[in-house]
Protein backbone atom coordinates (compact mmCIF):
# COMPACT_ATOMS: atom_id res chain seq x y z
CA UNK A 1 0.00 0.00 0.00
CA UNK A 2 2.76 2.42 0.97
CA UNK A 3 4.73 1.65 -2.20
CA UNK A 4 1.68 2.36 -4.37
CA UNK A 5 1.23 5.72 -2.64
CA UNK A 6 4.91 6.52 -3.15
CA UNK A 7 4.76 5.49 -6.80
CA UNK A 8 1.80 7.82 -7.34
CA UNK A 9 3.47 10.66 -5.43
CA UNK A 10 6.68 10.53 -7.49
CA UNK A 11 4.89 9.95 -10.80
CA UNK A 12 2.58 12.88 -10.12
CA UNK A 13 5.57 15.09 -9.28
CA UNK A 14 7.37 14.49 -12.58
CA UNK A 15 4.02 14.57 -14.42
CA UNK A 16 3.20 18.03 -13.04
CA UNK A 17 6.61 19.35 -14.08
CA UNK A 18 6.13 17.91 -17.57
CA UNK A 19 2.65 19.38 -17.76
CA UNK A 20 3.88 22.83 -16.73
CA UNK A 21 6.55 22.69 -19.43
CA UNK A 22 4.10 21.18 -21.94
CA UNK A 23 6.42 18.22 -22.45
CA UNK A 24 4.24 15.26 -21.45
CA UNK A 25 5.26 13.17 -24.45
CA UNK A 26 8.94 14.12 -24.32
CA UNK A 27 9.30 13.32 -20.60
CA UNK A 28 7.37 10.09 -21.10
CA UNK A 29 9.73 9.07 -23.90
CA UNK A 30 12.78 9.93 -21.79
CA UNK A 31 11.51 8.02 -18.74
CA UNK A 32 10.71 5.02 -20.94
CA UNK A 33 14.15 5.15 -22.59
CA UNK A 34 15.89 5.37 -19.19
CA UNK A 35 13.87 2.44 -17.89
CA UNK A 36 14.61 0.34 -20.98
CA UNK A 37 18.30 1.23 -20.74
CA UNK A 38 18.48 0.19 -17.11
CA UNK A 39 16.41 -2.96 -17.60
CA UNK A 40 18.56 -4.01 -20.57
CA UNK A 41 21.39 -4.73 -18.12
CA UNK A 42 20.17 -7.44 -15.72
CA UNK A 43 22.24 -6.30 -12.73
CA UNK A 44 21.57 -2.57 -13.16
CA UNK A 45 18.24 -2.48 -11.35
CA UNK A 46 19.74 -4.50 -8.48
CA UNK A 47 22.65 -2.05 -8.32
CA UNK A 48 20.42 1.05 -8.20
CA UNK A 49 18.00 -0.54 -5.72
CA UNK A 50 20.63 -1.89 -3.30
CA UNK A 51 20.66 0.30 -0.16
CA UNK A 52 24.19 -0.89 0.74
CA UNK A 53 25.74 0.67 -2.37
CA UNK A 54 26.92 4.24 -1.90
CA UNK A 55 24.50 6.69 -3.58
CA UNK A 56 27.54 8.54 -4.95
CA UNK A 57 28.43 5.49 -7.07
CA UNK A 58 24.87 5.24 -8.32
CA UNK A 59 24.84 8.91 -9.29
CA UNK A 60 28.16 8.54 -11.10
CA UNK A 61 26.75 5.70 -13.17
CA UNK A 62 23.57 7.66 -13.92
CA UNK A 63 25.72 10.60 -15.00
CA UNK A 64 27.76 8.44 -17.39
CA UNK A 65 24.68 6.80 -18.85
CA UNK A 66 22.08 9.54 -18.96
CA UNK A 67 23.29 13.09 -18.29
CA UNK A 68 23.72 13.90 -21.99
CA UNK A 69 20.75 11.77 -23.06
CA UNK A 70 18.00 13.18 -20.82
CA UNK A 71 16.56 16.60 -20.18
CA UNK A 72 17.75 18.30 -17.01
CA UNK A 73 14.53 17.64 -15.09
CA UNK A 74 14.27 13.94 -15.95
CA UNK A 75 17.96 13.43 -15.15
CA UNK A 76 17.55 15.19 -11.78
CA UNK A 77 14.44 13.14 -11.12
CA UNK A 78 16.55 9.97 -11.39
CA UNK A 79 19.09 11.48 -9.00
CA UNK A 80 16.26 12.30 -6.58
CA UNK A 81 15.13 8.67 -6.63
CA UNK A 82 18.68 7.65 -5.68
CA UNK A 83 18.85 10.26 -2.88
CA UNK A 84 15.50 9.17 -1.44
CA UNK A 85 16.31 5.44 -1.79
CA UNK A 86 13.27 4.99 -4.07
CA UNK A 87 14.93 3.74 -7.24
CA UNK A 88 13.36 0.32 -6.76
CA UNK A 89 10.04 2.04 -7.59
CA UNK A 90 11.29 3.50 -10.89
CA UNK A 91 9.62 0.99 -13.28
CA UNK A 92 6.27 1.43 -11.51
CA UNK A 93 6.71 5.23 -11.52
CA UNK A 94 7.23 5.15 -15.29
CA UNK A 95 4.04 3.09 -15.71
CA UNK A 96 2.06 5.46 -13.48
CA UNK A 97 3.46 8.50 -15.32
CA UNK A 98 2.32 7.00 -18.61
CA UNK A 99 -1.17 6.43 -17.21
CA UNK A 100 -1.37 10.03 -15.98
CA UNK A 101 -0.05 11.37 -19.28
CA UNK A 102 -2.46 9.27 -21.34
CA UNK A 103 -5.39 10.38 -19.21
CA UNK A 104 -4.42 14.04 -19.55
CA UNK A 105 -4.12 13.67 -23.33
CA UNK A 106 -7.38 11.68 -23.66
CA UNK A 107 -5.68 8.46 -24.74
CA UNK A 108 -6.89 4.99 -23.83
CA UNK A 109 -4.62 1.94 -23.82
CA UNK A 110 -6.19 -1.16 -25.30
CA UNK A 111 -4.62 -4.56 -24.66
CA UNK A 112 -5.24 -6.51 -27.86
CA UNK A 113 -4.59 -10.24 -27.85
CA UNK A 114 -4.49 -12.25 -31.07
CA UNK A 115 -3.27 -15.72 -32.08
CA UNK A 116 -0.64 -14.41 -34.49
CA UNK A 117 0.97 -10.99 -34.83
CA UNK A 118 -1.54 -8.44 -36.18
CA UNK A 119 -0.53 -6.71 -39.40
CA UNK A 120 -0.29 -2.91 -39.53
CA UNK A 121 -3.56 -2.85 -41.48
CA UNK A 122 -5.31 -4.99 -38.84
CA UNK A 123 -3.88 -2.84 -36.04
CA UNK A 124 -5.18 0.31 -37.72
CA UNK A 125 -8.62 -1.24 -38.25
CA UNK A 126 -8.82 -2.32 -34.60
CA UNK A 127 -7.64 1.10 -33.35
CA UNK A 128 -10.08 2.93 -35.65
CA UNK A 129 -13.01 0.78 -34.48
CA UNK A 130 -12.11 1.25 -30.80
CA UNK A 131 -11.73 5.02 -31.28
CA UNK A 132 -15.16 5.06 -32.89
CA UNK A 133 -16.67 3.12 -29.97
CA UNK A 134 -14.95 5.06 -27.17
CA UNK A 135 -14.75 8.50 -28.75
CA UNK A 136 -11.12 8.77 -27.62
CA UNK A 137 -7.71 8.18 -29.15
CA UNK A 138 -6.64 4.58 -28.59
CA UNK A 139 -3.12 3.15 -28.41
CA UNK A 140 -2.76 -0.59 -28.81
CA UNK A 141 -0.61 -2.82 -26.65
CA UNK A 142 -0.29 -6.07 -28.58
CA UNK A 143 -0.15 -9.59 -27.14
CA UNK A 144 -0.23 -13.08 -28.60
CA UNK A 145 -2.01 -16.15 -27.23
CA UNK A 146 -2.19 -19.35 -29.28
CA UNK A 147 -5.01 -20.71 -27.11
CA UNK A 148 -7.48 -18.20 -28.63
CA UNK A 149 -7.61 -20.37 -31.80
CA UNK A 150 -8.66 -17.28 -33.81
CA UNK A 151 -10.21 -13.84 -33.45
CA UNK A 152 -9.25 -11.14 -30.99
CA UNK A 153 -9.67 -10.21 -27.31
CA UNK A 154 -9.60 -6.51 -26.38
CA UNK A 155 -9.27 -5.15 -22.86
CA UNK A 156 -9.66 -1.43 -22.15
CA UNK A 157 -9.58 -0.61 -18.46
CA UNK A 158 -12.07 -2.96 -16.83
CA UNK A 159 -13.97 -3.66 -20.08
CA UNK A 160 -13.25 -6.88 -21.96
CA UNK A 161 -14.46 -7.64 -25.47
CA UNK A 162 -13.95 -11.29 -26.37
CA UNK A 163 -14.22 -11.93 -30.09
CA UNK A 164 -12.05 -15.03 -30.01
CA UNK A 165 -13.00 -18.48 -31.25
CA UNK A 166 -12.07 -19.93 -27.86
CA UNK A 167 -14.36 -17.40 -26.14
CA UNK A 168 -17.26 -18.22 -28.44
CA UNK A 169 -16.76 -21.96 -27.89
CA UNK A 170 -16.77 -21.38 -24.13
CA UNK A 171 -20.01 -19.35 -24.40
CA UNK A 172 -21.64 -22.11 -26.48
CA UNK A 173 -20.51 -24.72 -23.94
CA UNK A 174 -22.06 -22.76 -21.05
CA UNK A 175 -25.33 -22.36 -22.95
CA UNK A 176 -25.48 -26.04 -23.80
CA UNK A 177 -24.75 -27.10 -20.24
CA UNK A 178 -27.34 -24.64 -18.90
CA UNK A 179 -30.03 -26.24 -21.08
CA UNK A 180 -29.47 -29.75 -19.69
Amino acid sequence: MLNLQLVRKYAKAIFEIAQEEEKLVEYGDELKAAREGIESVPQAMEFFSNPQIDPKLKKELLQKCFKKELSKNVYHFLLLLVDKHRFVLFPAIVDEYRALSNEARGILIADVTTVAPASKKQQKAIADKLEQITGKKVELRLHEDKSLIGGVVVKIGDRRIDGSVAGRLETMKRKLLANE
